[in-house]
């Protein structure tokens, strides 16, 4: 049914990924913030927090939905701490993304997934609503940019591990009932040799067997400082996707998510992925100013120069976690208004 609704949505609208959290749950404004809750007050918490999340998706006329990852603290490390193999009190500061220090778990043993990490979770929101659901998961690149290994030693190798287990959590949220499960890859963005060699197989594996739709989300990162001032290195024109735009066009992924308004990126990359479909971020998430409606629009009709109508959802650069809530709604407000304009735009011209 909900894959149904999705074929007869043109122009379906979505986020790339989390949303902001109450400020009784966690601190607001802030990534890796600690829960203010604990037991089954954080449970229950977690479960209020994601139906506030789901409804404000709802009342801003979001079609796809997801849980805003109001359970989880990071959208890498919470996948990680459930697996074996990984040791968070054994701490190593790494290079993450290439371009900032962070201290990190360590890989210390075999990696592997004891028990479902999301699935209870995906049950609920897919409890809570008709609507097409989408499920985000970290990567397997992102994944080992963000953990020290000491004990594969070898990147590839421990992200084809991980592939297998994002595979097994993939096919049990697909059970839930989830419609598309997106993979979190920013390391895209930076590893280009990686990606090109290994990196989209990787993917690959980790999507195999799936029937729901698939996605894979690739941007410059949240609108943290370490990310706004790297950006500022990259000169006028950001041309990173295509370095991997051939090949994923190639690859059995079926959504490629990425970064459109206020960056640098020249939509005519988007001819490199033709016949994909395409999550365009048409919402900055690295600043509080909030769209209008008609910068959303202006996006969207630019970049279907390059996408047809039918494979464009409109979308957020990235994840919005890091804002307030309240500029967070009005970016969700005015994403879907624009794409309303623009959607109307379309129909008007198909009836003439």
């Amino acid at each position: 049914m909900n894959k149904h609704l999705l074929q007869k949505t043109l122009l379906p609208t979505s986020t790339a990924g989390s949303l902001p959290k109450p400020s009784w749950l966690a601190e607001p404004e802030t990534l890796w913030s600690p829960w203010k809750l604990q037991g089954d007050e954080l449970s229950d918490g977690k479960q209020d927090a994601l139906r506030l999340s789901l409804q404000q998706q709802q009342l801003a006329g979001i079609d796809i939905v997801s849980d805003g990852e109001q359970t989880r603290q990071h959208f890498v490390t919470t996948f990680i701490e459930h697996l074996s193999g990984v040791d968070f009190a054994r701490r190593e500061t790494v290079r993450i993304r290439n371009r900032y220090d962070a201290s990190v778990p360590t890989v210390v043993g075999p990696v592997s997934r004891p028990r479902p990490v999301f699935v209870e979770d995906a049950k609920f929101l897919r409890a809570q609503t008709s609507q097409p659901i989408k499920w985000a998961l970290p990567g397997p690149m992102t994944m080992i940019d963000t953990l020290y290994d000491d004990h594969y030693k070898s990147r590839e190798q421990l992200a084809w591990e991980f592939a297998k287990i994002l595979n097994q959590e993939a096919k049990d949220l697909e059970a839930a009932g989830v419609d598309i499960i997106q993979f979190d890859e920013p390391a895209f963005n930076v590893f280009f040799d990686e990606v090109n060699e290994w990196g989209i197989k990787c993917l690959e594996r980790a999507i195999e067997g799936l029937n729901c739709e698939t996605a894979v989300h690739i941007c410059y990162g949240y609108g943290i400082k370490a990310n706004t001032d790297w950006k500022k290195t990259l000169g006028s024109e950001w041309r990173q996707y295509e370095e991997i735009f051939p090949k994923l066009q190639q690859s059995n992924i079926d959504i490629i998510s990425l970064e459109c308004h206020n960056s640098r990126v020249p939509l005519e990359l988007l001819q490199l992925i033709r016949g994909k479909k395409v999550m365009v971020g048409a919402i900055d998430v690295a600043t509080d100013s909030i769209e209008t409606p008609e910068q959303v629009a202006a996006t969207l009709r630019q970049a279907l120069k390059y996408v047809d109508a039918d494979k464009l959802y409109p979308c957020t650069n990235c994840g919005m976690a890091p804002l307030s809530r309240q500029v967070a709604t009005g970016k969700l407000n005015a994403l879907a208004a624009g794409t309303e304009i623009v959607r109307q735009e379309l129909l008007g011209n198909s009836l003439r």
